[in-house]
Order: C-alpha cells, then structure tokens, then sequence
C-alpha cells in the first residue's frame, strides 16, 4: 500500500506519518506535488495550515484530485484536510475541491478554538466501528457545514455549535478531529481506513 500524505507547506506532519507508517506493509511518502499525489493508493490530506494557503497550494492539482476521486482513489481528510473536501471556507480565499458539497464556517462557541477531547456522537461508520473511537482529539476554530447531512457520519458539539465530526462519500473519508492524536482508537481508524482502501 503506497500512501501519499500531501504537504501544504505549513507544518510537522511527523505523528500523521507515523500513525499511517504503522500499519504492517504501507509504504508512506509526503509529496508536495499534488498531481504526483494522485498516483498512489490512497491520498491523505492532513490538518495542518489555514485554509486560504492550502488552499491556493490544491489549485493547480485540484482538477486530478477530483478525477481521482470519481475513480475511487480513497482519500481522507483531517481537520483542515477534511475542510477542504468542501466547497469554500469563511477562513480565507480560494476554493475546495468540492468533493463534498458545502461550506466552511467559524465554530459557534465563546471559547474558540476548540482544543481538546470531545466524544463523537450518533457514530454510523464501519471505520468508527473497527476502531472503536468514541472520543478524539480537536484542534479546530472552523467547521464543515455540508449542504446535505447525509455524508454526516457522526457529529460533536462545542459551546452552541454541533457540527460534523466525520463525513462520508463513497470513498472520501473527512475527519474533524485528529485520529493520529486520538491515542490507539485514532491510529486504529487510521489503519481501518488504509484496510479499506486496500480493498
């Protein structure tokens, strides 16, 4: 299993690398060339950076990643990661890829940003059920609002704000919170998730 994590340029993406690396015959390379990135099998787009630069760094490459994922290359998403699935963000300029239909926006909460443990509720994904996740690492001031709750596959609240914890479509997995910070239930569903994506 070749696994590209793409770099936006904005930060230490050692713990992503180690969770995914851990996983028994994955081979993990950090690219910055997004239309490289597409080649492997299964690209992770990490939560690290603010949305506008990643952003402007997806543009180029954004077009391939979305005719890879409309042939199935398993993509997952994670906190910011999982924002740019989406179509815009109030955080910055610049588009999504659009691979999950919506938008970006500030949590609602007096305490921002969110940074801690949070549980996951209604959870209602096979990768939720392997690893047995319930409660997982935040670190987020935005959240995804998706123009249709069915890609929703288990939500968290914080302040006034209930928001997507997890999303869903087809083969796009989009994470708000941090499963390589989310203790051995996050690194489970990290590699439920390379399971899935070998299949």
């Amino acid at each position: 299993m070749n696994v590209i994590v793409f770099d936006y340029g904005a930060g230490n993406l050692h713990s992503l690398v180690k969770a995914l690396a851990g996983k028994p015959g994955t081979v993990v390379r950090v690219e910055s060339d997004l239309a490289a990135a597409v080649r492997g099998d299964a690209l992770v787009l990490p939560g690290v950076g603010a949305f506008g630069a990643a952003a402007a760094r997806l543009a180029s490459g954004a077009d391939a990643v979305r005719r890879a994922a409309e042939q199935g290359l398993p993509i997952l998403g994670i906190c910011l990661g999982m924002q740019l699935l989406f179509d815009r963000s109030e955080e910055g300029k610049g588009e999504g890829l659009g691979l999950i239909a919506g938008c970006v926006t500030a949590i609602r909460a007096s305490r921002v940003p969110q940074i801690g443990w949070n549980t996951l509720d209604e959870p209602d994904d096979p990768l939720l059920a392997r690893s047995r996740l319930s409660v997982a690492y935040y670190a987020n001031g935005f959240v995804c609002r998706p123009d249709d709750d069915t890609c929703v596959r288990a939500w968290s609240e914080h302040g006034e704000d209930r928001f997507p914890a997890l999303v869903r479509r087809r083969r796009v997995v989009g994470t708000q919170f941090h499963p390589e910070k989310s203790s051995a239930p996050g690194v489970a569903l990290v590699h439920a998730f390379l399971d899935e994506a070998a299949q």
